[in-house]
């Protein structure tokens, strides 16, 4: 029986996984969590088989979770499941030690089977991910503007991106406001931008939101 703790802060998505996955007879969840110290904490005094990890969660996000996971040598697989497109976090989160990569609205059958090769000790990566990763190596030399940006920028940036507002991004990020308004005047340096209107342009033309 394949071991599985999701980590995710939106219950709905919680349940729809859980419901997903109980109708498999190999694949078990059998712990859950809400936010990334919670989830740090537990993997660390658990043993789990995969661990199914959101990127945006309060107190540490899924990218700081998998950097201290390899900081600290648990080479548990993780798969993460995002509301952001491939193009956005794909390359960082197998950068930083994911084994896959799926965007929430995939089919249950592709992320049962992504939880099964992982299981197996292999990767989960998507044709287009393969595309993605070629494509990177090609143009190693000429990185786009986001790719500039820390994995917190870059997330914040996305945010901002999609239209939610200062307030909302900190109470988000269980982050103060002044913080939040740092973020943003560093990436708007970093990018070269003077106003939110061309960092949407900038986000919609990269397939960054939709």
């Amino acid at each position: 029986m394949i071991k599985v703790i999701i980590a995710d802060d939106h219950p709905v998505v919680l349940k729809g996984i859980r419901q997903i996955l109980e109708e498999t007879s190999d694949i078990i969840v059998v712990d859950e969590a809400d936010n990334g110290k919670d989830t740090l904490k537990k993997v660390l005094e658990n043993k789990y088989d995969v661990i199914l990890l959101d990127i945006s969660l309060p107190y540490m996000n899924g990218l700081e979770v998998l950097k201290e996971l390899k900081a600290k040598k648990i080479n548990t697989p993780v798969l993460i499941l995002s509301i952001y497109s491939e193009e956005q976090y794909a390359l960082r989160t197998l950068r930083a030690g994911a084994s896959g990569y799926l965007t929430k609205g995939n089919l249950p059958d592709e992320l049962i089977q992504a939880i099964r090769n992982l299981a197996r000790g292999k990767k989960y990566i998507s044709p287009y991910i393969s595309e993605l990763l070629i494509n990177n190596i090609k143009n190693s030399q000429a990185k786009a503007p986001h790719e500039t940006l820390s994995d917190r920028e870059l997330q914040i940036m996305c945010m901002l991106a999609s239209g939610k507002t200062g307030n909302d991004i900190a109470t988000e990020l269980s982050l103060s406001i002044k913080t939040i308004n740092t973020y943003r005047s560093r990436i708007m340096k970093k990018m070269g931008m003077k106003n939110n209107a061309t960092l949407i342009r900038y986000a919609i033309e990269n397939k960054m939101i939709y």
